[in-house]
């Protein structure tokens, strides 16, 4: 047995130690401090709810497991997250098992409203490490923890950990090599958890707090002065819409030199393939098929992490909550709270972790009508398609001192989040649900983003979207190029090869259906594999322009070939379609196991579909009578 095995192995029958906490107590954070890149994230079997499991050494060299469960306030479970966090602890997930050790995080600052669920958990007669994190920004505040008094209190461990900070997780690793062997306890049924009333447990939590307190009371001045601003009912918005749109320019303008990077680096392995292969149905393959479609969409890379980059920031400062609460009163309008933004701008992301978030929002409608319109924000799959139509048909130039491409991609970001609303509004009415749900969240304390949790972060994303190109992406393409490449052209052919093969007769069949939008048969190509996933459409333009040419052509970017083969008419109806473009099938799979049904997967396939056409036709006919 090799080095590797043996390793595998021990990892397998490592005791398992599940990291539980409330929302914001650090828990996430903890749990990168502890297994570093040596993770990996899966979904809990039946759900959509990410799994996140790693694995460490402790310094005395006893191997661990760890789990990061969802957050949760309760293990009287309001949310499909809380049910998960309930389950696993309570042993009842049969592909899971009850772990060997609970690992409470608490936030140091916000005991009283943390230590409910240690009460609660306690109840099942588990292994127990409490973990006072943040103990930092505690003292800070004058917040004074007698921790020895709080261990004697709750009957189990206690140590002081700050999560973000090299070495903070010490006293944890501490406490759990003297715990060992761990032995497995089995847990307590759940019903142990209602044997003491939440009234009895809030009252034994504020006796805690005052046996083991000091300064409890004692607030963050910096946080209420910030908030002051930032919460402001004029300033506030002001802020959250520059910070918006500086986001937007970002994502054109800091790109570009990586984008160009890149893009050349793609032309110049296409150009070496074709000088030293000799022509055939390999080098076509490799040429038009792999690097002319993977590589068009490895090029938007570098966009994609800067929107992450941003969100990651805004979220780990803790200014995510404030936009929900800033944005509350305008969702209400809609039907919506303000704990749907969070959904919402994950579906800048991706539509599908934006569609698992809403499983925060307690109120059953709210959840649906969010799941439904989360699509319609702009996704990074949208990106590639809007950047490499902009960067065609719009000149870079600034207006006004900004970027008038950067300008164009917030207006079309806009456009999706106003007909989100205006789905939103109509499904309020059409529902008969007018009553609006109040808007309760806990403001976490403002801090700076932990640089390493920002760089596992973009790393995730990152090997994410390439194992996207790698695998899902390259198999389409490869498949579009066979496709568009057999059979071949006739003898006394006037039309290039990809115009008589496969995919050229399924592109003119479908043409029928999108000529009155502008759509040739190229566009009509592309659009089949983007319903595997949207940003395929790029790759997949690259292979079918790549097969239109010959020559010296093949070199050329996708960029200006698009510039002479379409009009300016085309290209905004193009965008338009996108803007509303039904969901690639992930997303759909999603929304059928978030709601149980999958009528409401093909009612969001439905209603998308029919707005991106009217969009498309609108825009592509008022073009034309402007003379695009």
């Amino acid at each position: 047995m090799g080095v590797t095995e043996k390793v595998a192995q021990a990892v397998a029958h490592a005791p398992m130690i599940a990291l539980l906490g409330n929302p914001n107590c650090g828990k996430t954070a903890l749990f990168n401090r502890l297994t570093g890149s040596r993770q990996k994230v899966a979904n809990y079997a039946g759900v959509t709810i990410e799994r996140k499991e790693g694995h460490f050494t402790s310094p005395q060299g006893h191997p661990y497991r760890v789990l990061d469960l969802p957050g949760a306030y309760s293990l009287s479970a309001h949310t499909p997250d809380e049910a998960i966090t309930r389950d696993v602890v309570g042993g009842l997930r049969a592909n899971d098992g009850s772990p060997d050790v609970v690992v409470c995080v608490v936030d140091a600052t916000n005991l009283r409203l943390n230590l409910r669920l240690v009460l609660e958990i306690q109840r099942l007669g588990l292994p127990m490490v409490l973990c006072l994190n943040m103990v930092d920004v505690a003292k800070k505040r004058g917040i004074e923890i007698d921790t020895a008094k709080l261990a004697q209190e709750l009957h189990m461990t206690v140590v002081e950990t700050v999560a973000v900070q090299s070495g903070g997780e010490k006293g944890l690793l501490r406490a759990l090599d003297e715990m060992w062997p761990i032995v497995p306890v089995k847990p307590q049924p759940l019903a142990a958890i209602d044997t003491v009333s939440v009234e009895d447990t809030q009252r034994e939590v504020r006796r805690i707090l005052a046996a083991v307190t000091k300064n409890y009371h004692n607030t963050d001045e910096l946080s209420e002065k910030i908030d002051n601003v930032v919460l402001h009912p004029v300033v506030g918005p002001v802020i959250l819409a520059v910070l918006m749109f500086l986001i937007f320019q970002a994502v054109f303008t800091w790109a570009a030199v990586p984008m160009d990077m890149i893009s050349a680096g793609v032309e110049g392995v296409g150009q070496m393939l074709s000088t030293h292969m000799a022509e055939g149905v390999l080098r076509s393959l490799l040429v038009e098929g792999i690097i002319g479609g993977v590589g068009m969409v490895l090029v938007f890379l570098p966009q994609i992490l800067i929107l992450f980059f941003f969100i990651l920031i805004l979220e780990d400062c803790g200014y995510l909550p404030r936009a929900a609460f800033l944005l509350d009163r305008l969702m209400g309008g809609v039907g919506l709270s303000g704990r749907a933004f969070i959904p919402l701008l994950s579906s800048f992301a991706c539509a599908i972790p934006g569609v698992m978030a809403a499983r925060t929002i307690q109120n059953p409608r709210d959840r649906l009508v969010t799941i439904m319109i989360a699509p319609l924000m702009t996704c990074s799959a949208r990106l590639p398609v809007y950047a490499l139509v902009i960067a065609a048909f719009i000149p870079e130039r600034e207006v006004w001192g900004v970027s008038l491409q950067g300008l164009i991609l917030f207006c079309l970001y806009f456009a999706g989040i106003i007909s989100a609303m205006g789905v939103a509004w109509f499904m309020k009415r059409t529902t008969g649900s007018k009553a609006k749900q109040a808007l309760m969240m806990e403001l976490p304390s403002y801090h700076f983003p932990n640089l390493r949790n920002l760089a596992i972060g973009l790393w995730e994303r990152a090997k994410i979207f390439l194992m996207r190109v790698g695998t899902l992406i390259l198999t389409l393409m490869v498949l579009l190029w066979a496709l568009s490449s057999f059979p071949g052209a006739p003898a006394n052919a006037t039309h290039p090869p990809i115009y008589y093969s496969i995919a050229g007769m399924l592109g003119r069949a479908l043409e029928v259906i999108f000529a009155p939008i502008g759509f040739g048969w190229e566009i009509c190509i592309a659009l089949v594999p983007g319903m595997a996933a949207r940003e395929v459409a790029v790759g997949a333009l690259g292979t079918v322009y790549a097969l239109s040419q010959t020559g010296d052509e093949l070199a050329t970017s996708l960029t200006p070939v698009l510039a002479s083969s379409w009009s300016l008419a085309t290209a905004l109806s193009l965008l338009a379609w996108y803007v509303f473009a039904p969901q690639c099938l992930s997303t759909l799979s999603v929304v059928r196991r978030e709601t149980g049904h999958a009528k409401y997967a093909f009612m969001m396939a439905g209603y998308m579909f029919a707005l991106a056409y009217a969009a498309s036709f609108i825009t592509y006919h008022v073009a034309r009578s402007l003379g695009a």
